[in-house]
């Protein structure tokens, strides 16, 4: 019986595609999926933690980005990370420019259609960059930060904050995020 899959698409054919797009999708195994707008609360949430991190991280040599910024994960995995934060010369994979190969820590803002994902298979992927130091969880409905920190022989230690008195304490920047400023001004679920 004959198959009617689509053939995958090759890295080259997605980038392509994507700088020419009204909207971002992600790559993965050679398949793109189209990303969905976020809700109030993991937009504010995100918007608050680029907002502190700015703050703390303008005089050093680390810098935070938005969800603007493409990370390419590996040839077959581009996606766009809700914050991430890269430490010195970022590296770039073409002449375009906007391909990030070496963030230091990323920050994703959970949703009931993302949090598998970002649990999961997303994370299996993140651990393979060379460069990557903290992977941090944020729920969207409720405090609750899991703060992954890579420690040497590539294990994974986990920190969690489930208090808007507690405070993430980032080393791989030298930077101390309190809840409070993470949460601030975002209606949370009763």
């Amino acid at each position: 019986m004959a198959s009617s899959s689509r053939p995958k698409l090759t890295e080259q054919e997605y980038l392509e595609i994507e700088r020419a797009a009204d909207f971002k999708s992600e790559f993965v195994r050679g398949a793109m999926y189209a990303m969905s707008g976020g809700c109030l609360q993991r937009s504010g949430i995100a918007r608050n933690i680029l907002a502190t991190l700015h703050a703390i991280l303008r005089a050093g040599e680390c810098q935070a980005f938005g969800s603007d910024l493409r990370v390419r994960v590996s040839n077959s995995l581009y996606t766009y990370p809700d914050v991430t934060v890269v430490c010195g010369k970022p590296l770039l994979s073409d002449a375009e420019q906007d391909c990030l190969m070496n963030p230091i820590a990323i920050f994703e803002v959970l949703s009931p259609t993302t949090e598998t994902y970002d649990r999961g298979m997303k994370f299996q992927h993140y651990r393979t960059i060379p460069s990557l130091r903290e992977y941090i969880l944020v729920e969207q409905d409720h405090v609750q930060i899991e703060h992954y920190i890579r420690q040497d022989a590539d294990t994974w230690t986990l920190r969690d904050h489930k208090s808007l008195d507690a405070e993430l304490k980032m080393d791989s920047i030298g930077a101390t995020l309190p809840l409070r400023l993470i949460y601030e001004g975002v209606d949370l679920a009763s």
